[in-house]
C-alpha cells in the first residue's frame, strides 16, 4: 500500500466512521426535507449541533476506551434494569427500522442508477454487509470502512452542481432564525434525533475498544490508556463530527435550492428523491449524489446492525466484536444477521420505513436525553474512568445538549 494511503488509514478511526454513519441515506432525507420546508432557517442547526455531537460522542469514546467496555454493558453495570432494558429495546426496534430505510434507499439508487429492480439490489446489498461483518478480518473491514468515509466527499460535490447563492447561504448559517410551527418544530426535533442518535453512541464506545484491543494484540503489550490515546480519540472524533455536519449543512442547501430553483414542497419517499434530483442535478451530479448514498449507506448499515449486535451483547453477557471469528461470538454475529433480515423484511412486507423516518427521527430524540444524561454520569464517575475524567468543557456542552434535546422533545410533544 503506498505510503500517503498507510498515513490516511492510520489517522482516522472509529470517530470518523461513526461521524460519516451519522449522514446515512435516511439521515440524508431528514436533511433534505428540513432545507425544503425551513429553507434558509434550517442551515444554522449543523453548526449548532457539532459542539454537541461531538461532547456525546467524545464522551461515549472516551467511556469505551477506559473501562474496556461499551455503553450498553456499563448502563447494565451501572443503572436498574427496567432503564436498561426500556433503552435496549426501544434503540433496537428504531434502529432496525433506520437499517431497512438505508437498505430501501441504496436499492433505488441502484435501481436507478443501472436498471435493474431494487427487489434484486435489497438481498444482495444485505448479503453482501452481512458477510462482509462476519467473514472479513477485523483489520480489513476497518480498512474498508476507514476509505468508504470518502463518499461523503460526494453528497458536497452534487450540491455544487445546484448554482447555490452562497453569501446569503452563509449569511442564513451564522444569523439563526427560528420557527415555531408544528412542522418546524418536528423537523428540528427530527434534525437533533436523526445527528445525535443513540446508535453512535454504542458503536463508537464498542469500536474504541476493539481497536485498542486489536492494537494491543498486534503489539503484545497490556492494555493501558495513555494521555495521547485520549488526545488521539479527541482528534478523531471532532474531525468525524465537523465532517458529518459539514455532510448535513450541504444536504440541508441543497434541499433549500431545490425548493428555490423548482419549487418542491416535500419529499416523501426515496422514489421521489431519485425523480426529483436525477433531472436537477443532471446525469453526472446525479451519479455523483447515487455514489455517495451507496457509500455511506455501506458505512452505516454495518454501524446500525453492529450496534444492536452490541446491545443484545452486552444484555446478556455473550462474547462480542467484530475483531472476533463466528464461532467465537456467533450469538452476536447472529444478531446482527436477524437485525438486518428485519430491515429486509419491512421493505419485503411493503410497509413504508421512510414515512415512518422522521417519527423515529423523533422517537431519537425522545429517547436520546436519557441517554445523554447516563453519559454524564457514567464520565464523571471516577471508578469508571479513573483520573481521566471528562473536561469541564466537554460536561457543560453535554448539559447544554441534554437540555436542547429534551426541550425539543418536549416542544414537538406539546404541538401534537
Amino acid at each position: 500500500m503506498p505510503k500517503n494511503s498507510k498515513t490516511f488509514s492510520n489517522k482516522i478511526g472509529p470517530g470518523i466512521i461513526t461521524g460519516v454513519a451519522d449522514d446515512d441515506p435516511s439521515g440524508v432525507l431528514t436533511y433534505i426535507q428540513s432545507g425544503l420546508v425551513l429553507g434558509a432557517a434550517s442551515f444554522w442547526l449543523a453548526l449548532f449541533m457539532l459542539p454537541m455531537m461531538y461532547s456525546v460522542q467524545e464522551m461515549s469514546g472516551r467511556l469505551g476506551l477506559k473501562s474496556g467496555k461499551g455503553l450498553m454493558g456499563l448502563i447494565k453495570d451501572n443503572c436498574r434494569p427496567l432503564v436498561f432494558w426500556v433503552i435496549a429495546l426501544s434503540s433496537a426496534a428504531v434502529i432496525i427500522i433506520n437499517i431497512g430505510a438505508d437498505l430501501l434507499a441504496m436499492s433505488i439508487i441502484g435501481e436507478s442508477l443501472i436498471g435493474l429492480s431494487r427487489f434484486i439490489w435489497l438481498p444482495f446489498i444485505a448479503l453482501l454487509i452481512i458477510c462482509g461483518m462476519v467473514f472479513l478480518s477485523y483489520k480489513r473491514f476497518a480498512e474498508i470502512m476507514k476509505w468508504l468515509t470518502l463518499s461523503l466527499i460526494f453528497y458536497i460535490i452534487a450540491v455544487f452542481y445546484m448554482r447555490v447563492p452562497w453569501l446569503p447561504t452563509l449569511k442564513a448559517t451564522l444569523l439563526p432564525s427560528i420557527s415555531f410551527g408544528a412542522n418546524s418544530l418536528m423537523l428540528i426535533a427530527a434534525i437533533l434525533g436523526t445527528t445525535i442518535s443513540p446508535y453512535l453512541f454504542f458503536w463508537q464506545s464498542s469500536e474504541e475498544v476493539e481497536e485498542e484491543k486489536e492494537k494491543t494484540e498486534e503489539g503484545h503489550r497490556k492494555y493501558v490508556i495513555t494521555s495521547r490515546r485520549i488526545r488521539d480519540l479527541r482528534e478523531d472524533t471532532f474531525i468525524g463530527m465537523l465532517f458529518s455536519e459539514i455532510g448535513a449543512w450541504f444536504m440541508m442547501v441543497g434541499g433549500a435550492q431545490l425548493f428555490r430553483l423548482y419549487h418542491i414542497s416535500q419529499i416523501n419517499n426515496f422514489n421521489q428523491v431519485a425523480l426529483v434530483l436525477k433531472p436537477a442535478l443532471g446525469p453526472a451530479a446525479y451519479l455523483i449524489f447515487g455514489l455517495g448514498i451507496i457509500g455511506v449507506g455501506a458505512i452505516a448499515i454495518p454501524t446500525l446492525a453492529g450496534s444492536v449486535g452490541y446491545i443484545f451483547a452486552e444484555a446478556f453477557g455473550w462474547k462480542e466484536g467484530i475483531n472476533k471469528k463466528f464461532k467465537e461470538a456467533s450469538r452476536f454475529y447472529l444478531t446482527i444477521i436477524i437485525a438486518m433480515l428485519a430491515g429486509l423484511a419491512i421493505n419485503v412486507l411493503h410497509l413504508n420505513p421512510v414515512q415512518l423516518l422522521i417519527y423515529t427521527a423523533v422517537l431519537y430524540t425522545i429517547i436520546t436525553p436519557p441517554l445523554v444524561y447516563l453519559l454524564l454520569k457514567l464520565a464523571s464517575n471516577q471508578k469508571i474512568v479513573g483520573n481521566k475524567t471528562t473536561p469541564p468543557i466537554i460536561q457543560y456542552i453535554g448539559i447544554a445538549t441534554l437540555i436542547a434535546m429534551t426541550a425539543s422533545a418536549i416542544g414537538y410533544l406539546l404541538t401534537l
